[in-house]
């Protein structure tokens, strides 16, 4: 506090500020921690939420400039101060919804600094709400801004833009430029995002009511696709050989298998359990008639059709170990793997008739 000089009623305000401190910093914890919690159990992520409690140094100097206008610490609303950055513009308000229901607002205090259209203003763009815990108790500000606009905010902050030293028109102008980019930045991530959530949507609606063929092949697509559990009657089929338990695992290291097979949609994948799963059968059933292996992965229907399908189209062993490498990472036993596969698929029938 050095070089500050307070009047009397700002030493008064600041022993005031002292005597409550300790109640400072059980709200910070307390409305940190509910809040928290409640974007939590509403499925929202944010990047960070920040909390702080007014350090005496930083009230003394504001108590110095305008100390005047405040009766009592009591009209000092940013004692403890809160921040939520989102990714994403729309993710304010609902955040803003939340903090609606969980805090009570002091609407006459609180400003939604959005509404300014200020283009220089970017990075001050945040929702400012004025709050107090359902419980009572001081109250509090709660800032809600996106991760640009506040980088914009610290960027400026740095630079000292809004500074004692008055900045030349052209400097302004590129700070107002910039601004203005990452505005429009702004809104188009929220805007892409939308886009792509409705499109996702719609190729699972596809999916689900069979329209496989319109559907590119892609994660969302396959996991959605895997919810109908296509291939666990070709799974038991298999399992029935040695009444073999199957053991869930995930199917989703097969994606990049199925890609390279040249699959582009699920109509694709549907196809290949259609037109190969009696071969599929068929290679397990020599495989596994001479063990007492009694615990099936539930990936072994995939893989046995995509070795059929390989086979089929002549990529032989080469074909074969590059499966196993995609799935289990390269190395030297996908090599024996391949060949040992190749010698039980010698005397099958798909192996011995001609192939489309």
């Amino acid at each position: 506090m050095n070089n500050i000089i307070l009047d009397s009623h700002g030493e008064a305000l600041l022993q005031q500020y002292r005597d409550m401190l300790p109640t400072l910093q059980a709200l910070a914890k307390e409305a940190y921690s509910q809040l928290q919690l409640a974007l939590s159990e509403q499925g929202i992520y944010v990047t960070a939420i920040e909390c702080r409690v007014k350090t005496e140094p930083s009230l003394a100097g504001k108590l110095e400039l305008k100390g005047a206008k405040y009766k009592s610490i009591d009209d000092i609303t940013d004692l403890v101060g809160m921040r939520v950055i989102t990714f994403y513009t729309d993710e304010v308000d609902k955040v803003a919804a939340i903090v609606k229901r969980l805090f009570n607002i002091d609407w006459q205090q609180s400003v939604d600094k959005r509404k300014l259209h200020e283009l220089n203003a970017f990075g001050y763009n945040s929702l400012h709400y004025i709050c107090r815990l359902k419980s009572g108790g001081p109250r509090f500000e709660l800032q809600m801004r996106t991760a640009l606009q506040h980088v914009w905010s610290t960027i400026e902050h740095d630079i000292g833009y809004k500074g004692d030293v008055k900045i030349p028109g052209e400097y302004r102008r590129q700070f107002s430029r910039l601004a203005g980019t990452l505005e429009l930045v702004d809104d188009e991530f929220s805007r892409l995002r939308q886009v792509l959530t409705d499109y996702r949507r719609q190729m699972l609606a596809l999916v689900k009511n069979g329209q496989l063929d319109d559907v590119p092949l892609s994660a969302e697509t396959f996991r959605s696709y895997l919810e109908l559990h296509p291939f666990d009657r070709l799974n038991q089929r298999i399992a029935a050989v040695n009444q073999a338990e199957i053991w869930p695992v995930s199917l989703m290291p097969f994606l990049p298998v199925l890609k390279s097979l040249g699959m582009e949609t699920i109509g694709d994948v549907q196809r290949l359990i259609d037109t190969s799963s009696d071969d599929a059968h068929q290679l397990a059933l020599y495989g596994l008639a001479t063990t007492d292996l009694d615990i099936l992965s539930s990936s072994a229907a995939l893989q046995y059709l995509c070795m059929v399908h390989v086979l089929k189209n002549g990529g032989g062993r080469n074909g074969l170990k590059a499966i196993y490498d995609i799935v289990g990472g390269e190395n030297e036993a996908n090599g024996k793997l391949a060949d040992m596969m190749m010698k039980q698929a010698e005397t099958m029938p798909f192996m011995q008739k001609p192939q489309p």
